[in-house]
């Protein structure tokens, strides 16, 4: 059982990094899908769909912490962590949607992606604050004993690894011409993106 001064501080760090990943990421998804569409790159789109995506992950937490405050009871706690389970689950299989149809579009359609010197920068910014960030919150859920902000971590860990397939994707394609190998990027996304998705969607049905 955490003391109530713990849980305070505990709850105020969660708010304070969630409000971090809403600001982050708005910043992120506005320069990713401006790029994305300049280039007509689906891997900058779809990781800025993925930005977009965790800013409604993030609210559904911080709307969470509101719900079940401190002082909420033990029952308060676990209805507000299941719905916010149940948001960030519905997060991943949007985001997994979307790059699919895409990036197969852009596969079969032969679109030719322009090089992004944006996208690159971006990616490599983002290897370094995501797993920074990811690990600031799995850190605090689990002392928290929140479900919901150790499955947002998770998201976040996805984001680091889209910020990997990204690089490859719009790095390969500036520095040798390939362009397949944005939509490739962008694909080698999804099996992460579901699974994920998948084991959050388990987590919250476990809690009913």
């Amino acid at each position: 059982m955490i003391a109530h001064a713990e849980r305070a501080r505990l709850q105020r760090r969660g708010v304070l990094l969630e409000w971090f990943t809403v600001t982050w990421n708005m910043i992120e998804a506005a320069v990713a899908i401006t790029a994305g569409v300049v280039a007509s790159s689906v891997a900058l789109i779809g990781f800025g769909i993925d930005s977009g995506i965790e800013v409604v992950a993030a609210s559904a937490l911080l709307w969470r912490f509101r719900k079940a405050g401190v002082d909420a009871t033990e029952d308060e706690h676990g209805a507000a962590e299941r719905r916010a389970l149940y948001v960030v689950s519905g997060t991943f299989f949007i985001l997994a949607a979307y790059i699919a149809i895409e990036a197969v579009s852009a596969l079969v359609t032969g679109e030719e992606p322009e090089t992004s010197t944006v996208g690159v920068v971006l990616a490599l910014i983002s290897i370094i604050v995501m797993p920074t960030l990811a690990y600031a919150k799995q850190r605090t859920g689990r002392a928290l004993g929140s479900r919901a902000l150790e499955a947002d971590a998770n998201e976040t860990w996805v984001c680091a690894y889209l910020s990997l397939a990204l690089l490859a994707g719009v790095g390969l394609n500036a520095a040798f011409g390939w362009e397949w190998a944005d939509p490739v990027g962008a694909l080698a996304m999804l099996p992460v993106i579901l699974w994920q998705g998948w084991e959050t969607f388990e987590e919250a049905r476990d809690g009913d």
